[in-house]
């Protein structure tokens, strides 16, 4: 029997594809493989031709992953935000997402900020955001976890440095090369998957000490030196900071009496010293920091905000099929065309939903 080329091709593809997928069901934070996840997706509001773009690089996270290979959420956080927008400037917005699942940030950095800049200098384009270093500490904690002995941090102490060339270096490039009308330059810090699976002792020995590390407050730690980093490079070039990590892992009220509601609390502070904020998060306020799977928006209500992997944010709005391409597209009328006091009914119920949201409260009020 004689096989088609298309045939063919297809089975090509998907050798390709099933070694990421197997690791990827087994965590993206043992994944070696990387799988581009492009997407273009256009809110279309009726009564308007008119269209802006927002553009949007980095990894699974702003892919919209699902645990698959072959399809993305229709509404990751930017394209929630280009709902946002749809409605402040009564226009359609396109949602162009570049993005690679399973990409380190000097791949994000070569291969979609620097290789993919022509979606950003669209003369369309409006918004430009990026996140990264996601994938740098999940490989980095798997490799720690790994370990024994006595421990090593080399791989984590090199992983947060490239995390902080890479992003400065973002950051620039957007600066000089996004097209000369982008109003809106965003970056989004790291959340923490696995916060409580990886609270356990390590086997490794900390050679000072001579005791094991309790691995998730070591990682805490280095998770709250990187979005310092990002929040301190955002102050200084111009991007604004959206605080996933304060908006995913406290409470939306006051827990511990102190007066303040717990996820404003922890929020990184523009001009605040390296030194403070990761004070803040590991010790001062350490007891308010939650697992994701328990977001608690108010004193009744808990929502789980990661799915099932334990390691992506929660969506709602169904998949967008990105098959053996890696590229999704598609138009939908938008799902709110306006937002009572600019938000959703839905804005905290999913964490894709919670980043959109935050995205947009920094949208300028005409293209």
């Amino acid at each position: 029997m004689t096989t088609s080329i298309p045939l063919q091709r297809a089975r090509t593809v998907l050798r390709t594809l099933l070694p990421a997928l197997a690791l990827l069901g087994f965590g993206a934070e043992v994944a070696a493989s990387t799988i581009t996840q492009n997407a273009s997706w256009t809110v279309n509001r009726s009564l308007t031709s008119t269209k802006y773009r927002v553009v949007a690089y980095g990894d699974s996270i702003f892919a919209g992953f699902n645990t698959g290979v072959t399809s993305v959420a229709k509404y990751p956080g930017p394209t929630v935000q280009a709902e946002y927008l749809s409605a402040l400037w009564k226009a359609d917005i396109e949602s162009i997402r570049r993005t690679k699942s399973g990409a380190l940030a000097k791949d994000i950095y070569d291969n979609k900020i620097v290789a993919e800049r022509s979606y950003m200098q669209n003369s369309a384009t409006r918004v430009v955001a990026f996140e990264m270093c996601g994938n740098d500490g999940l490989q980095n904690r798997a490799d720690f976890n790994g370990q024994s002995g006595t421990c090593s941090y080399t791989k984590l102490e090199s992983g947060t440095e490239s995390c902080r060339t890479h992003v400065a270096k973002a950051m620039d490039y957007i600066n000089a090369n996004a097209y000369s009308g982008v109003k809106l330059k965003i970056i989004s810090n790291l959340h923490y998957p696995g916060l409580d699976a990886n609270n356990k002792i390590s086997s490794c020995k900390d050679a000072s000490t001579g005791q094991g590390v309790n691995v998730s407050e070591m990682m805490l730690r280095y998770a709250a030196r990187v979005n310092w980093m990002m929040g301190d490079y955002a102050r200084q070039k111009g991007f604004v900071y959206i605080d996933s990590f304060a908006m995913y892992h406290a409470a939306d009220y006051d827990t511990n009496g102190d007066g303040l509601v717990d996820s404003e609390a922890i929020k990184y502070v523009p001009g605040e010293s390296e030194s403070a904020y990761v004070t803040r998060i590991t010790q001062t306020l350490r007891s308010t920091i939650k697992d994701a799977n328990l977001k608690r928006v108010s004193a009744s209500s808990t929502i789980d905000y990661i799915q099932s992997d334990d390691i992506h944010p929660t969506y709602t709005g169904g998949n967008a099929s990105t098959g053996l391409t890696g590229t999704a597209s598609g138009s939908a009328a938008p799902r709110y065309t306006s937002f009572t006091n600019g938000k959703s009914p839905i804005w905290d119920r999913y964490a894709h939903e919670r980043t959109g949201w935050a995205m947009s409260v920094g949208n300028p009020t005409a293209p």
